[in-house]
């Protein structure tokens, strides 16, 4: 989780549809993205950490930005969004979603998103986004601007995000949405909630299996307080979302990439599909090329602190020699394997799994190893 901004005026911040649900549980309110969000609730990170891996957590997301892109044909939607992003979006196929970045044109990470295709034949130029609370007018402004007339953007800010994510979701949502638990992963399509029009998406940002939930404003309060009142499932703020993602060893905006960090650095070659690497088309193709065939300058990698101290983001990452070789670029405690934990960036010659540095810690050094990603293993549902 990135940090607050600093004491902005509460009187300022954004409120999500289901805010006084959040307040009424016992949350504590932080300032996030412009909007006040809970970070816990009154049972704390560990113990919701510890309820999404064992069976459902509940998490409001309604502060990322949704939006259509809208075009004549699927093709042409396609192609307006290729200039932009680095994935193959022309052979996504109706009924999935992908994983992508906008880039810069050095190839830096402006910000990642999914992409929906639509399974609706009437909606064939059509693409859902979700894409980062921080970025997404800045994302909104971009596909305006480059996209221009080959592609219509509109933004659903009628529309809030839920999330159900643990080994139990699956169970728990089909109880309301009976075609739930046939979804693979990285599935999308429209469904209804206990006749309430939703959209579905199966993938998440915990490790487990989940699910995304769109579902208008004003119904956003009645599905949360159904889902709440399984017992299966309890609420969940963005300290365990953020330990929950940094134990599953993802990516978090801001923190392992930002403007200057390609995907290739931070390990997402997986995200480019063989088309686009190849034929390129897209901002910063000339880098992203050259990193794949001659490696990139540096590497995301898991880092494992000795003792029982956190370290945190900015730290600096020393070789046996004191110079300083990388940085720490998320870092906290993992509650599942029961220590502190990190993800930074060092270089290719440092990324060898058992590699000892140190990192600077309350004015020490202190040892640290490199390890393999993900801390925690991913159980994403897999059909």
């Amino acid at each position: 989780m990135a940090e607050p901004a600093a004491s902005p005026d509460p009187q300022t911040l954004l409120k999500t549809p289901l805010h006084a649900e959040h307040v009424a549980l016992g949350a504590r309110m932080v300032p996030f993205a412009g909007y006040d969000m809970p970070v816990q609730y009154p049972t704390g990170i560990i113990a919701e950490h510890n309820h999404t891996r064992s069976a459902a957590g509940l998490f409001d997301v309604s502060h990322m930005g949704q939006a259509y892109l809208i075009a004549d044909s699927h093709d042409a939607v396609a192609a307006a969004l290729e200039t932009l992003v680095p994935a193959d979006i022309l052979n996504l196929a109706p009924g999935r979603q992908r994983y992508t970045q906008f880039l810069n044109d050095e190839g830096g990470t402006l910000d990642d998103l999914m992409v929906a295709r639509s399974t609706d034949p009437a909606e064939d130029g059509k693409l859902a986004l979700v894409v980062n609370a921080g970025c997404k007018e800045a994302d909104f402004a971009l596909l305006r601007d480059k996209i221009g007339d080959s592609a219509q953007l509109v933004v659903a800010a009628d529309y809030a995000l839920l999330a159900l994510q643990g080994p139990l979701a699956a169970a728990v949502l089909a109880d309301h949405c009976p075609d739930a638990a046939a979804m693979p992963f990285m599935a999308s399509h429209r469904s209804t909630f206990d006749g309430i029009a939703v959209g579905l998406s199966r993938s998440g940002y915990t490790g487990e299996d989940g699910y995304e939930i769109s579902v208008p404003n004003d119904k956003a309060v009645a599905l949360w307080r159904t889902l709440l009142a399984d017992e299966r499932v309890k609420p969940i703020g963005l300290g365990a979302r953020d330990s929950l993602r940094l134990e599953a060893g993802l990516c978090l905006y801001g923190h392992e990439l930002d403007p200057t960090i390609s995907p290739i650095e931070a390990g997402l070659l997986w995200s480019i599909q063989k088309r686009r690497r190849e034929q390129g088309g897209f901002p910063g193709a000339s880098r992203i090329q050259r990193e794949i065939a001659e490696g990139p300058a540096r590497i995301r990698v898991g880092l494992k602190p000795e003792g029982r101290s956190p370290v945190r983001e900015g730290a600096a990452l020393k070789n046996q020699a004191g110079e300083t070789v990388g940085i720490v670029t998320s870092g906290g405690f993992g509650p599942t394997v029961a220590g502190p934990i990190a993800i930074g960036y060092v270089a290719p010659a440092l990324a060898a799994e058992g590699t000892g540095l140190t990192v600077e810690l309350r004015g020490k050094d202190v040892p640290i190893q490199v390890v393999p990603l993900p801390f925690a293993p991913h159980r994403f549902h897999r059909s």
